[in-house]
């Protein structure tokens, strides 16, 4: 196995540094055991959630069964289930290649309960989202652990030193899965096991704008989604203090624009279309609020509806809320807003309603508040991606969904890393700056209400910026996992 965690890209890593790593690896093999020698049975299953819409079939190791990979036009999506986000840009690189005419296999490395790999994974994610949502509970907690965190901590060679070690526990998920299928992975982890099993062909879907060593994934390709985070990548800008580094090689490195479903992007001008008109002739404006996998934020959304609420009566505006797989959430909004309940239907864990509600929003007239809940975590994602074009705003924190298409108003972050999503947004234009706290958002969503010129400004720059490729990334990146394969650079 090759040592990737004493030197990165040339940068010698400290020696105590990667003692540390090691202590880290050690730490976990205690705790859930090492089954690096271990031969999985792999299989592979129709996915019945997202299959028939994306072409996808997932690879379950550890489940007897066939195992017929199409080793000329099969690609792997490696992700973990981590909140929301890297399941919705796997999706996105799913459509893509799906629609490129390529067969998408989902590969989700915290879901194969018995292995040492989702066992390490389970273990940060648990840690990871208690932070999350400690951060929106404790002023002090977030500024003086959570932010600096993930703004500085993550972005450390030395926290990718120790990642990679731990990787080498994830490795053996890909032990029965044939070498030369490329693997794009939407989370570090999926991309440094799979680099550590052997994978010939692996391309690393960076999702944030904000350069962190924690992404790093070396001997894969690297995308980003911004030029900005091209330059701080390449650089690996301030990955070791004010230390100058050797760059990442050329050949390491690329920007694609940003990663979005085909069904988003070629839809763009339709939809924007439509938002346009609906602004024009007065209907309701609609609001789509979505509540990410750590269940955070309840609080400023519950203000929101209780702002919006007069709005709805009026039929000036109508509300999507997606709780995703938090049923409580909803609840909770509910007991602590009775008034929702006198407008609110709800559409709960039946996706042939969900799928007619948004397909018929598209071309008919919504009024009042329509709540979404899905017990499975692809229809609790999906249905944010359903919502998305027939909604005329989406209400979210500068996340993964700083980059799709779509007009967006930006609440505060969870994370020091996530405003720079929300700036590139700002910057090309199909989204708000971050705003810091209530009344800054609700002064936000008053503009949207009152006047035309910033959702139209948008919608105008979401036509503007597909014309330029800024949304053609999950393409991009299909494309490059395949001409690995060919060798074709």
């Amino acid at each position: 196995m090759t040592e990737r965690s004493k030197q990165i890209f040339g940068n010698d890593i400290a020696p105590g540094a990667y003692k540390k790593a090691v202590r880290s690896k050690q730490k976990f093999i205690r705790k859930f055991g090492d089954d690096s020698t271990k031969i999985y049975p792999t299989s592979i299953q129709a996915n019945p959630y997202i299959g028939p819409e994306l072409g996808v079939s997932d690879i379950r190791v550890g489940e007897e069964g066939t195992a017929d990979f199409n080793t000329e036009k099969g690609i792997i999506v490696g992700n973990i289930r981590m909140g929301f986000g890297h399941y919705r840009i796997s999706m996105a690189i799913a459509s893509a290649a799906h629609a490129l005419g390529y067969e998408p296999y989902w590969m989700d490395l915290n879901s194969y309960g018995q292995t040492t790999c989702t066992k390490v994974i389970g273990a940060q994610n648990d840690l990871y989202s208690m932070g999350s949502r400690l951060s929106q509970k404790s002023r002090l907690f977030n500024r003086l652990v959570w932010e600096p965190m993930n703004y500085e901590g993550f972005r450390k060679l030395t926290y990718n030193a120790a990642d990679q070690k731990n990787a080498e526990l994830m490795a053996p998920v890909y032990a029965n899965i044939p070498k030369d299928i490329p693997v794009v992975a939407t989370h570090v982890w999926p991309a440094q096991a799979a680099l550590h099993a052997g994978m010939k062909y692996v391309v690393n879907a960076i999702p944030d704008n904000w350069q962190m060593a924690l992404h790093l994934a070396e001997g894969s390709i690297h995308t980003v989604q911004t030029h900005y985070a091209y330059q701080g990548y390449r650089i690996l800008n301030g990955m070791q203090g004010n230390d100058v580094l050797n760059p990442m090689p050329e050949d390491a490195l690329f920007y694609t624009g940003h990663y979005i479903d085909h069904e988003l992007v070629s839809n763009i001008e339709t939809d924007c279309a439509a938002r346009k008109q609906r602004k024009e002739e007065g209907k309701p404006m609609r609001f789509l609020l979505t509540i990410g996998g750590a269940g955070a934020q309840k609080e400023i959304f519950a203000e929101i509806i209780r702002f919006l609420l007069p709005q709805i009566k009026e039929k000036k505006a109508a509300l999507y809320v997606n709780v995703g797989d938090y049923r409580n959430v909803w609840e909770e909004l509910l007991k602590e807003i009775p008034e929702m309940g006198h407008y609110a239907k709800e559409h709960f864990n039946d996706w042939e309603d969900t799928k007619k509600f948004a397909e018929d929003a598209l071309n008919k007239d919504v009024i009042g508040i329509h709540g979404f809940w899905h017990e499975n975590i692809f229809e609790a994602v999906y249905c944010t991606n359903l919502l998305m074009r027939s909604c005329d705003v989406l209400v979210t924190k500068p996340s993964e969904l700083s980059f799709y298409p779509v007009p967006k108003l930006f609440i505060r972050r969870v994370g020091g890393h996530e405003q720079w999503g929300a700036i590139h947004s700002a910057e090309i234009g199909d989204g708000t700056l971050e705003c810091r706290d209530i009344p800054h958002t609700l002064q936000m969503m008053k503009l949207f209400l009152e006047e035309k010129t910033l959702l139209c400004d948008m919608c105008d720059n979401i036509v503007k910026n597909k014309e330029a490729g800024i949304y053609d990334g999950a393409y991009k990146v299909v494309e490059l996992a395949f001409s690995m394969k060919q060798k074709k650079f």
